[in-house]
Parts: C-alpha cells; sequence; structure tokens
C-alpha cells in the first residue's frame, strides 16, 4: 500500500475552509470540489495510457490516450457524491459506478448496502472517493470489493485521514503494491465516536445538510 499526502499550499488553504465550522453547506461543496480535482491530479499521476498518433495544424506527431479499458471512478455513498464532480472533471471520459456503504456507529464496522458496479473489473483502475479515511474499516471492505471483482489497481481519494485509519489499511494491503491512498492530511486522531480529530466533522452531513 502506498500513501500520499499532497503537500500544496492551495490544497491547505481549501482544506482549512472545510474545517471551518461556520462554513455553509454550499461553500463546504464548492471547496470540496474544487479540491478533490487538485488531489485526482496527483491521484492520476499512474493513470494507464498508450501512445496515439494525432495531426496538428503544423505536422503529424505522436501524444497519449488512455487506455481501454477506461478508468472506473466509484464514490461511495452517500458522502463520495460531493467528490464526484471534482473528479469526472479530470477524467471525464471514466466511467462511473457507484458503493453503498454504512458503518455501525456501534460496532465501526462497515457493511455494504447497495453497489452499481460491472461483475468483471479485470484489468479495470479504479479510483474511490471517501471524504473521511476514520477507521479504515469503509475502505478496506471497498477495496476488497473491486479486488475481488478483478481490478488491477485502486486509488483511494479522501479529504482527510486519521492515522489509526491509515494503519487499518496498510495492515489489510501491505503486500498489494496497486492500492494507493491520496490525502490532502493525516490528522492526529480518532476521538471515542470514530470521528477524526481535529477533523472537519461528519463530511456528508456538511455536504448535504442532517437527514
Amino acid at each position: 500500500m502506498r500513501l500520499s499526502v499532497i503537500d500544496h499550499p492551495l490544497v491547505a488553504h481549501k482544506l482549512t475552509a472545510l474545517r471551518d465550522a461556520s462554513t455553509d453547506s454550499p461553500t463546504f461543496r464548492r471547496l470540496a470540489d474544487e479540491l478533490v480535482t487538485l488531489l485526482a491530479y496527483e491521484a492520476t499521476r499512474d493513470v494507464s495510457v498508450e501512445p496515439h498518433p494525432v495531426t496538428t495544424p503544423v505536422a503529424p506527431t505522436t501524444g497519449v490516450r488512455l487506455t481501454s479499458p477506461k478508468p472506473i471512478v466509484v464514490p461511495i455513498l452517500r458522502a463520495g457524491l460531493g467528490m464526484l464532480d471534482g473528479m469526472v472533471r479530470l477524467l471525464p471520459t471514466a466511467e462511473v459506478g457507484f458503493l453503498g456503504m454504512i458503518r455501525d456507529e456501534t460496532t465501526l464496522q462497515a457493511t455494504t448496502y447497495a453497489n452499481r458496479l460491472p461483475d468483471d473489473l479485470s484489468g479495470r483502475q479504479c479510483y474511490v472517493l471517501d471524504p473521511m479515511l476514520a477507521t479504515g474499516g469503509t475502505l478496506v471492505a471497498a477495496v476488497n470489493y473491486l479486488l475481488d471483482r478483478g481490478a488491477v489497481d485502486v486509488t483511494a481519494i479522501c479529504l482527510l485521514a486519521a492515522p489509526e485509519g491509515i494503519e487499518v489499511v496498510r495492515a489489510a494491503f501491505d503486500q498489494h503494491a496497486h492500492v494507493t491512498v491520496v490525502t490532502a492530511a493525516v490528522d492526529e486522531r480518532l476521538d471515542e465516536q470514530g470521528y477524526i480529530v481535529p477533523g472537519l466533522g461528519d463530511a456528508g452531513d456538511r455536504l448535504y445538510g442532517v437527514v
């Protein structure tokens, strides 16, 4: 497992605004969208491409294009939906699947309640969108779900991560070189309720309100 913490002034600036308890939902959604695009730029550094001939107004040359099968973007419902636009803005030709997972607030274990993904992901690069890597249970379950269906490379994009969650993911995929976590910051710890400290609160509630 590889971990990439993006050290960039604009990333830190937008993350600071997201943390602010006074930031309202519309502003939070816009900032999350912008931050995801910045993270996605780094997360897609190893996206699979192939040579592609092209003719410019001056002369023929060779560039690159995404290989087939195209990458698939997988937001974890519901909070991951708030990251989708920022990701597909950078990868507009990627396919999009959905994975519904819920964490039991007592056991902190994640279970799958819905999916909209191909049964066969052989040869696919997958980008998982989940704002908070807290206990790590949801992300481990999601990555295993994709790997079990044949995905060859899984990159998780998280706005924030906790050390405890990183260690859980690392333990689960320590020998898997093609699992990567990309995040804007690693915070101090988890609290007794499994929330990241200092964190930014419940990302789903801040994106969409409490329902």
